[in-house]
């Protein structure tokens, strides 16, 4: 079993290391090894989406629009999609809050937004936030730039 999952292991790494896209992917905070090849490997075509938030609601993680008489409510994620990729990016979101709740001057959004919130709501509000910046990264190249705030923290 345990030699199973070192080929397996070696194998991501493989397609990790010969992927460009997968390599930019990785420079996202909560994006790891196993992430950034799935992302790379699922999205062929980034041009495919009109935005980010496309990219996201394709993976289900953008709250579902309820509509009546002009007032919008927005309600739970519409868990809709890739259920890998978002399992993937809320897992992944969950290790950038730990972090956070750890050195809170160094994320100064997520701190402000876990006073308000529940963990949880920030995690998919998080891995919202990271499928908009891995379509971002892949639509247009590049690699990941921390803001001058958090940067300077």
């Amino acid at each position: 079993m345990q030699t199973l999952i070192g080929s397996i292991e070696k194998r991501i790494m493989t397609q990790h290391r010969g992927n460009e896209a997968s390599k930019q992917l990785r420079t996202i905070p909560g994006i790891g090894i196993i992430g950034a090849t799935a992302i790379a490997a699922t999205v062929t075509d980034p041009k495919a989406f009109r935005s980010g938030r496309d990219f996201a609601a394709w993976i289900g993680l953008v709250p579902r629009q309820d509509s009546t008489g002009g007032k919008q409510k927005l309600g739970p994620i519409s868990k809709q999609g890739d259920r890998y990729l978002r399992r993937i990016l809320v897992v992944g979101a969950h290790s950038v809050l730990r972090r956070a709740k750890l050195s809170p001057q160094k994320y100064p959004w997520l701190t402000q937004l876990l006073a308000r919130r529940p963990f949880k709501v920030v995690a998919v509000a998080l891995a919202n936030k990271m499928a908009r910046m891995a379509w971002a990264l892949l639509a247009k190249g590049g690699v990941y730039r921390a803001s001058a705030l958090a940067a300077a923290a």
